[in-house]
């Protein structure tokens, strides 16, 4: 830890602290001057030499300024942080105000040096791991809870950090930050079974900020989390669909009492509602576990966008809204198609169904040559802006009522999250409410293909 420099106190120390200008102390050394010059000039009348009189007080004067010249020479090369000397005139005022000065910067220094001690102070203390790497990718500086979680030793500064965390992962990780802003997730270098979240954060140019936190608890509790998602939902898929088929077959029965035949039918409704809940599950399962699957598919827009159309008139027969299409951009997508159809179709379903009976809904696929945008637009009850930052959130419901008359899952917006995080695309949502809803899919240039660049 540093020492700060001491810092006396300069109205003790010093005699001359005062603030005049310059005219001030150049007046003191014209005064000297003209003292010797005077009693030069005296004694030359008296003794007849007077010019040599003159030569001579000039000279004693142009000494006393050498002298001067060397205390201020030797204070600065030897003793630059004590007391200066105390001199009159011009190099007084010189003095005084370098040191002045230099008693300024040692205060900002001292200050500065507290301040670096107490930030790596708390940092020392932080239960994360904090890497400073420079613009050659070489260690600089680390906290203890770097060692624990990274596995970094005394002997890796300046080392290369790809040398230490060689995983392909962190390697990707760390030539394309900008792709993964949320940061990484991967095993410990240090420990078996452990996982650790890593964000990193340019600085001063190329040089990194790295900081790592243990994340094992929260990865197993997730990974239990899919685990008993993904086997209650193949469970649950025999039972519903032993279950559908006698309901079916009960409700085909022509002499079925009236009374029988309702409660037959509402069976059948909430079977076929589990069903569409325990396929979105599968689906959002899937989706998670298959993240690492290519999205490499030239899907042509033109054909798919005229698919969804179709389907969304025959889904519209019961609401009877007018529904547009419009399509201006001659860009396709690289993707997956099954997946891009599925999340496509949940925002269209959704505008269809939370839309008043005789509507309308566009649904729309543009370009502006940096992005493509596939949007549904719609007239339709609109949500209040405090849901919105929710919405994609699994199960949560604007109005839980309302989904159940709709039939709806609560799982269409994270399946339609899920799919676009996997295109590196995003999701928009505009919404009024009593006025309607505009969800835009803002996709990156790099999966916009036009067929003229082969």
């Amino acid at each position: 830890m540093y020492e700060p420099y001491p810092v006396p106190e300069l109205a003790r120390e010093h005699k001359k602290f005062r603030y005049s200008s310059l005219w001030t102390f150049a007046k003191q050394d014209l005064r000297l001057l003209a003292f010797f010059l005077l009693i030069a000039a005296c004694v030359g009348f008296g003794t007849g030499y007077l010019w040599s009189c003159l030569l001579l007080a000039f000279a004693v004067f142009f000494a006393l300024q050498l002298r001067s010249l060397f205390l201020v020479n030797e204070w600065i090369s030897n003793r630059p942080y004590d007391v200066p000397p105390n001199l009159d005139g011009i190099w007084g005022a010189l003095l005084f105000n370098v040191y002045r000065a230099q008693r300024q910067e040692r205060i900002v220094q001292a200050e500065m040096v507290g301040l670096i001690d107490r930030a790596q102070s708390s940092l020392v203390a932080l239960a994360e791991a904090v890497v400073l790497i420079d613009e050659m990718h070489q260690i600089e500086w680390w906290n203890p809870a770097a060692e624990k979680l990274l596995g970094i030793q005394s002997l890796d500064r300046g080392r290369n950090i790809l040398t230490i965390l060689r995983q392909p992962g962190f390697i990707e990780y760390f030539n394309h930050i900008d792709q993964a802003p949320d940061g990484l997730k991967m095993k410990s270098s240090a420990f078996e079974d452990h996982y650790v979240q890593i964000k990193m954060t340019r600085f001063g140019g190329e040089s990194r900020l790295l900081v790592a936190y243990d994340v094992t608890r929260m990865h197993n509790l997730e990974q239990m989390r899919k685990d008993f998602v993904d086997n209650i939902s193949h469970e649950l898929r025999t039972p519903l669909t032993v279950l559908s088929g006698y309901i079916e077959t009960f409700t085909d029965q022509e002499d079925l009492n009236p009374r029988w035949k309702r409660a037959f039918d509402q069976m059948q409704a909430q079977t076929k509602r589990m069903n569409a809940l325990v396929n979105d599950l599968l689906l959002l399962s899937r989706l998670e576990n298959d993240k690492k699957v290519a999205k490499n598919q030239i899907v042509e827009m033109p054909g798919l966008m005229n698919q969804l159309f179709d389907d969304a008139q025959a889904y519209n027969v019961d609401y009877g809204h007018t529904l547009n299409l419009d399509i201006d951009s001659h860009c396709d997508l690289i993707g997956s198609d099954i997946e891009l159809a599925s999340a496509f179709s949940n925002l269209i379903t959704n505008a269809i169904k939370y839309t008043p009976k005789g509507g309308t809904i566009t649904i729309g696929w543009h370009d502006d040559h940096d992005h493509g945008y596939f949007t549904v637009e719609d007239t339709g009850i609109g949500i209040d802006p405090r849901h919105l930052p929710r919405l994609t959130e699994r199960f949560y419901r604007v109005d839980s009522a309302r989904s159940r008359q709709t039939g709806g899952t609560g799982l269409g917006l994270a399946i339609v999250k899920h799919v676009l995080m996997q295109h590196n695309a995003y999701l928009e949502i505009e919404s009024h409410e009593n006025r309607g809803s505009v969800f835009k899919v803002v996709f990156p240039k790099d999966r916009l293909f036009k067929a003229d660049e082969t």
